[in-house]
């Protein structure tokens, strides 16, 4: 097999039992690079708009990297791809630690598990293939008992498990994996996903790291980027030492930091729940990194309750603090411990609860509509900490918060209290304030992300370059630009926080030292634009109306309060025409077949 590629797919059949092994060709590896990109191709033949999310026949595909498992600056990442129960689209959420490498190191590049279990079940994958154990003791359990449970009974401590917690097993429709006990494939209901098949986690060991075809060269490339990451401020200091909470008061500066549902562009509060806090209030322990991370931005910290873990990372803080009106550092931090042991996604977990906090501020939710819950008032951490945990354990209201803001917003009448895109809950960014991010937020593949085309990166950060975030002109290309770039970096199984410093020529470098391909800038770029293609195809495929490429009428016609950019709404009507020109797609969003059969698309 060609360079660091194991070379083969494992296919696991939960409801026969059955395991399959399949070899993977070089052209279409060198196509679509492996991770995000090669799993939606898998994906892209195995669904159709009858697949039904939740249903057996929704594949779920753990798939990792060319540079998962190598020493590539921060080489841990796969991707959990399927169809998400959240937007009825394509999910591919993306995890760190050490989970991808040890699956590669395990022999699979992919593992595609299909089917329902009778009973709950886990699966163990090795270099020898996949066993499935019974699970019915693990049941109910949480992401960190569970972990240490199976650790225990099968001896393999040097195992790397990603695993469901009850809101996966209750079909929490953000529900996600976590692996390690720490790191998630947060969004998108992967694990709700995981859950309808009664499957409570995998179990991967590994032997073997994989081999480029220098090895010296391929150190040497590593050698220099390594250098780079630590010689920047933003890579080498900013994140190690505050993490993703560096962003914190720098939004909330720049007058885009989400308050109260989106109502707002600035929270009061901002410095009590920052990243300076979380030292200055004893809660930061230590920093911590994935495989291969020079950078280590996690966060290992304890409350004054006593109770410990990692985190809350900056969407977590913002989604459970300022979108919720809420300034109380310890509390969020517990509500944070509450979502990784669960297995919720923080972010749609915090703006779903936002948007019921304005449904009962005007009176479209009733107090007995909580069957007992507290009033779910803005600023209210008793509600927070409640909700939370109702919603992952699916108990009495967090039924119904569970099935996320879109559907909550729609069942009381008001679907515009919903801050959502295709269903996904938009993050820390109100795009009000960054023109760009908003154009981002409407076209993204997989509903509200910021990591799709991180536009904060040149509108706020400056990197690679300063763009004035109120400007709309160029902004389409751009966007295309960190779209096409994001599709690369998560299909070569790297961190898009590398991309803080290094540059398509230093990927082309690492993806071509690692596969033999000999990749130039502009082909490596081109599989990035087929992968974004592509995924657009699959959801058009799955229904998907090019007219949800929007954003919430809030952002587009209510102007910012106060604040720096007080007065802006998101000028979209400026920006998709362009963007959809610049794509190669017609005017009303669809890839034209001459791009089609440039990118080798058509059928």
């Amino acid at each position: 097999m060609t360079g660091t590629y194991a070379g083969k797919i494992l296919r696991i059949d939960l409801a026969t039992g059955q395991t399959d092994t399949e070899r993977l060709s070089t052209e279409i590896l060198r196509r679509f690079i492996g991770g995000r990109g090669l799993g939606t191709y898998l994906l892209n033949g195995m669904i159709d708009k009858g697949t039904e999310p939740l249903g057996p026949e929704n594949p779920l595909i753990f798939a990792t990297g060319p540079l998962s498992g190598t020493a590539a600056p921060t080489g841990g990442r796969y991707m959990a791809i399927c169809r998400s129960p959240l937007t009825g689209l394509v999910a591919c959420s993306n995890s760190g630690g050490s989970f991808g490498a040890e699956l590669k190191m395990a022999g699979w590049d992919l593992l595609i598990i299909q089917g329902k279990a009778e009973t709950p079940v886990y699966v163990f994958v090795d270099q020898q293939g996949a066993h499935i154990e019974s699970a019915s003791h693990l049941w109910g359990k949480d992401t960190h008992e569970t972990t240490d449970l199976i650790l225990k009974e099968t001896g393999e401590g040097k195992a790397k498990i990603a695993c469901i917690g009850p809101a996966g097993e209750c079909l929490v429709r953000f529900a996600c994996i976590i692996n390690e006990k720490h790191r998630a494939a947060g969004r998108s209901g992967v694990g709700a996903v995981m859950g309808s098949k009664n499957l409570k986690a995998v179990v991967v060991k590994g032997e073997q790291r994989p081999q480029a075809p220098d090895k010296d060269k391929f150190m040497e490339i590593i050698r220099a980027k390594v250098e780079k990451l630590n010689k920047d401020p933003i890579t080498a200091d900013a994140l190690p030492r505050l993490g993703t909470k560096v962003l914190d008061n720098i939004i909330n500066d720049v007058g885009a930091y989400p308050t109260r549902n989106f109502q707002e562009g600035t929270f009061d509060g901002t410095s009590e729940i920052a990243g300076e806090a979380l030292i200055s209030k004893g809660y930061l322990k230590k920093n911590r990194g994935c495989w291969a991370c020079p950078i280590k931005c996690g966060r290992v910290t304890e409350t004054p309750t006593g109770n410990k873990g990692e985190g809350p990372e900056y969407e977590t803080s913002w989604a459970m603090g300022a979108c919720m009106g809420i300034k109380d550092l310890a509390v969020i931090t517990e509500a944070n411990y509450i979502c990784n042991r669960l297995g919720m996604d923080t972010i749609s977990c915090g703006v779903t609860l936002a948007c019921a906090m304005e449904l009962y501020e005007k009176g479209l939710i009733k107090k007995d509509d909580l069957q007992g819950g507290p009033e779910l008032n803005f600023g209210s951490t008793e509600s927070l900490l409640f909700y939370t945990h109702a919603t992952g354990m699916g108990k009495g209201f967090g039924t119904r918060l569970g099935q996320g803001s879109a559907r909550l917003a729609m069942e009381y009448g008001a679907p515009e209290v919903s801050m959502s895109v295709k269903g996904q809950e938009l993050p820390a960014y109100d795009p009000r304030g960054v023109q760009g991010q908003g154009l981002s937020y409407a076209t993204s593949n997989r509903g509200g992300c910021h990591v799709r085309a991180y536009l904060i990166s040149p509108e706020v950060l400056g990197v690679p370059e300063k763009l004035d975030p109120q400007a709309t002109e160029g902004k389409a290309k751009w966007v295309k630009i960190f779209q096409d770039l994001t599709a690369v970096i998560d299909s070569s199984g790297l961190c898009l926080f590398s991309s803080f410093v290094l540059v398509a020529d230093d990927y082309r470098d690492l993806l071509s030292a690692s596969t033999g391909f000999d990749y130039t800038t502009e082909e490596m770029m081109e599989c990035g634009e087929r992968i974004w293609n592509l995924e657009r195809l699959l959801n058009l495929k799955l229904g998907m109306d090019p007219g949800q490429d929007t954003l919430p009428e809030r952002l587009l016609k209510t102007p910012l309060p106060k604040g720096p950019k007080k007065g802006n709404v998101v000028r979209l009507e400026e920006m998709l025409p362009e963007y959809y020109s610049i794509r190669g797609w017609d005017k009303e969003g669809r890839p034209m077949q001459t791009l089609l059969k440039q990118l080798g698309l058509t059928s």
